[in-house]
């Protein structure tokens, strides 16, 4: 049987809860990372997203920089800084400047999509030839980019050279597990909203990894759906929340994050139930016990090397308590 006592992260969309307006959006983000940091969390990511009402992490970058401030000791980055939006120098800048004012906790999780529809895409990019396909080569600049001054080139990210922040590939499909291996890269997969390639995607990583000076072996990921409650009664109605989010994404409405309901049937139809159910097929949902119990056989079948949690809940301090009984589960307790 494998062991389920591996490393646990965070990552956070920083929603704005139905209610509530962007500055409460903020504080709440600060908030849990302060909580999982006191019970001994990983690392702390946030996402990347634009034109999106309802949430507030499009200036990635400047959110990290907060957590990093309110925070003293767990690693904060990015999950993740989608490319195709910005110039690898530019993104080398911000975050070496991040790693010299705290050294040894910053990250940089890397995406290949916009993290938005096609149109904001078009008014992010850097260029009007589809830089998706550059995705590669600017994630070998940056790796240049915070390594030794004496391998770049005239061009240097100042301050960035020779922080050698660590940097994580992200996918949702198979594309990204080919470059993560190639590379030698630490792999994370999305399969909180993308779980449809997971396994092939874990599969081609650990296959055909080639070891490298980041890492000597694979380092898989993955980023899942966790609602944890006391029971599972709790935790079902808990996780109407996510569901709710997930009905957002299905219909293409910018709803903010709501409170729990008893009947979800009274508000999506049965194709509605199913394209979101899709999204959510990897989420661990229930009491400690019954969290135990998927979480272990999850792992005897993937054996992951970290798990990444992302809690759709709309009660913050529910949502702290269901952090706390996952970090409860991979203790053993």
């Amino acid at each position: 049987m494998a062991t389920i006592n591996i490393p646990v992260s965070v990552l956070n969309l920083a929603p704005i809860r139905k209610g509530q307006g962007p500055n409460q959006a903020i504080e709440a983000m600060v908030d849990l990372a302060q909580a999982v940091e006191n019970m001994g969390y990983q690392r702390y990511w946030i996402a990347e997203h634009h034109n999106t009402a309802t949430l507030v992490s499009s200036a990635t970058s400047i959110l990290i920089k907060h957590v990093l401030e309110h925070t003293n000791t767990i690693h904060v980055g990015s999950g993740g800084i989608m490319l195709p939006n910005h110039s690898p120098l530019v993104v080398a800048e911000q975050f070496g400047t991040m790693a010299t004012i705290y050294p040894n906790r910053v990250d940089l999780g890397l995406g290949r999509a916009p993290g938005t529809d096609m149109m904001t895409a078009s008014a992010l990019r850097r260029s009007k030839n589809d830089p998706v396909y550059t995705f590669p080569d600017d994630v070998r600049a940056l790796l240049t980019y915070f390594g030794p001054a004496e391998q770049q080139s005239y061009v240097k990210a100042y301050p960035g050279v020779d922080t050698n922040i660590p940097i994580y590939i992200l996918g949702s499909s198979t594309d990204s597990a080919y470059l993560a291996a190639s590379l030698g890269l630490p792999y994370v997969f999305a399969s909180h909203f993308a779980p449809r390639y997971m396994e092939e995607a874990i599969s081609i990583y650990r296959n055909r990894f080639q070891p490298s000076e980041y890492l000597d072996k694979p380092y898989m990921m993955v980023c899942l759906n966790v609602i944890a409650a006391e029971t599972d009664e709790e935790a079902k109605f808990l996780s109407t929340t996510m569901q709710q989010f997930f009905l957002n994404v299905v219909r293409g409405t910018q709803n903010p994050l709501q409170p729990p309901v008893e009947n979800l049937d009274e508000i999506w139809t049965p194709m509605e139930k199913e394209m979101a159910a899709s999204k959510e097929s990897v989420t661990l949902l229930g009491s400690k016990e019954t969290v135990r119990q998927q979480l272990t056989a999850f792992q005897d079948f993937y054996n992951v090397d970290e798990l990444m949690a992302v809690s759709y809940i709309y009660d913050t301090e529910k949502q702290k308590r269901s952090y706390q009984i996952l970090k409860e589960v991979v203790e053993g307790k």
